[in-house]
């Protein structure tokens, strides 16, 4: 097994028990895969929940550019929902996971067909 497919077994790991998802595999390979090597860096596989700027880059190159939506409060809304889903007390938010749940929260599987 490779160290992508580690890191994917252990994002489906942290969706079933700490998110309480079931996780759609082939969604999060892709998700993970489209997350490029950032996946491999310790520092930019996570996102710093608390830190407002990583936020306004999660909205801005994900959820804009990446998955095509417009701006508006249910952005920052989804992205927050989606931090409380993962709990805010876990240290390690990971990337592939948080973009996942946004590509499920908004209904954007299609943008990975």
């Amino acid at each position: 097994m490779g160290k992508r497919d580690e890191l994917i077994a252990k994002y489906a790991d942290d969706l079933k028990n700490k998110c309480g998802m079931d996780p759609d595999m082939d969604l999060l390979t892709k998700v993970t895969i489209g997350c490029g090597p950032a996946i491999y860096d310790a520092d930019a596989s996570t996102v710093a929940a608390t830190q407002e700027g990583e936020l306004e880059t999660v909205k801005n190159n994900f959820l804009i550019k990446k998955l095509g939506l417009s701006d508006g409060p249910d952005l920052m809304n989804g992205i927050n929902k989606a931090l409380e889903t993962y709990g805010m007390s876990e240290r390690n938010k990971y990337r592939a996971v948080v973009y996942y749940m946004l590509t499920k929260h908004f209904g954007k599987e299609s943008v990975y067909s």
